[in-house]
């Protein structure tokens, strides 16, 4: 990463700059996504928490429910309530930063596309993006940067 990324939520009262690149990013087209956000996608930038400087108000974990059963918290700004980031799975040290707040969102493209099979007949893909209709396997897709990372934090070795 050459450039500092830096985002915010609507109302500007959270702003945050990631320390690092991000491990992946992905475009997921699930149901859950598409509900929780009102949209037909999410990218989301997978990042250690410890990686997102926070500045301004601190953002508000909501619960929300998920097709998996698994916690997932997805953090508001308390004043605008913008989603910041998620933690899907009870993964506190990881967040899903959703690269939508960024102030410069083209600079992470998807690295993938999952959960195709739900995806909006509508919307197409980038010709030669890396799609599967649910995941893929990280050992393959994934750098070996970001898997040595990824281990890291979740006490994998």
């Amino acid at each position: 990463m050459t450039d500092t990324l830096t985002g915010r939520c609507a109302c500007g009262a959270v702003q945050y700059a990631l320390t690092s690149n991000p491990m992946f990013v992905n475009c997921c087209h699930c149901l859950d996504c598409q509900r929780q956000t009102g949209s037909a996608f999410v990218i989301n930038a997978l990042i250690e928490t410890d990686r997102i400087a926070v500045s301004g108000e601190t953002p508000v974990a909501v619960r929300v429910p998920a097709d998996s059963g698994r916690p997932h918290d997805i953090y508001r700004c308390p004043d605008c309530q913008t989603a910041l980031w998620s933690d899907y799975g009870g993964r506190p040290g990881l967040r899903f930063v959703r690269v939508g707040t960024l102030e410069t969102p083209s600079a992470l493209a998807p690295d993938a596309h999952i959960f195709t099979r739900s995806k909006q007949p509508w919307v197409g893909l980038p010709e030669g993006a890396p799609a599967f209709e649910v995941f893929y396997d990280m050992a393959t897709q994934w750098p070996a940067e970001s898997l040595a990372r990824r281990r890291a934090i979740l006490g994998e070795g």
